[in-house]
């Protein structure tokens, strides 16, 4: 029950999450097998649908803008700042901070994460390892799915009877563009909006609000 209690959030998130990769493959297949029929083809399974580039690309494309989404609010924040957001830091700690503030090398604690008191390369590589692996992940998301996106695009291309295109040709298509900023622009505007709503609401009891009775100039402050 202490597992349960302590591990919460990331259990609840990742079996919501779980559901509904699950959900958006059965309603995929549903969706694309509707079609077969129409078409008098021969209709997939769910094991199947499931690695088609039809149902990857679609996953890969939400992955991708959502990981795109922290990369830029963790590096984001180092710099920018918006007063009266619980999301930002004060404006006077703008940057990376001292070593005494971030308790790394000499400053670190008995308790801090061992490469934290480690020096050169190690120690860099820790202190921005967050952000550079929501970067990594992003990226190859992003790789993913330019090329489950390509093999979609070219299945139609040969249906049509029409050339189908190399991967430096559709990466730089209207068609890839089109299906990419749809999520770009909905992430950032996810961010935006939280950023600047969080400054005038709150909700009690959450770590995203600043406590019910703060001032709305009140900076990095949590509930």
């Amino acid at each position: 029950m202490r597992f349960l209690r302590d591990n919460g959030l990331t259990l609840a998130f990742g079996t919501a999450f779980l559901f509904s990769l699950v959900g958006q493959a059965v309603s995929g297949r549903a969706e694309t097998n509707t079609v077969l029929k129409a078409q008098g083809m021969a209709t997939s399974s769910l094991a199947d649908y499931v690695l088609t580039s039809d149902f990857m690309v679609d996953v890969t494309e939400n992955w991708q803008s959502e990981f795109l989404q922290f990369f830029l609010f963790i590096f984001g924040t180092v710099w920018l700042v918006q007063r009266g957001s619980p999301e930002s830091k004060p404006p006077d700690r703008i940057g990376t901070e001292s070593d005494e503030e971030q308790k790394t090398g000499r400053y670190a604690t008995p308790e801090s994460p061992r490469w934290a008191s480690a020096g050169g390369l190690r120690q860099s590589l820790y202190s921005r390892s967050l952000g550079l692996v929501m970067g990594l992940v992003f990226l190859l998301s992003w790789l993913a799915q330019s090329v489950t996106g390509l093999v979609t695009y070219n299945e139609e291309q040969l249906r049509d009877l029409e050339e189908p295109l190399s991967w430096g040709t559709y990466i730089s298509s209207a068609e890839f563009w089109n299906r990419t900023l749809q999520n770009w622009q909905s992430e950032l505007l996810a961010v935006a909006s939280m950023v600047v709503l969080s400054v005038y609401l709150r909700q009690r009891g959450s770590p995203e609000s600043k406590p019910v009775g703060s001032a709305h100039t009140a900076t990095g402050v949590e509930g």
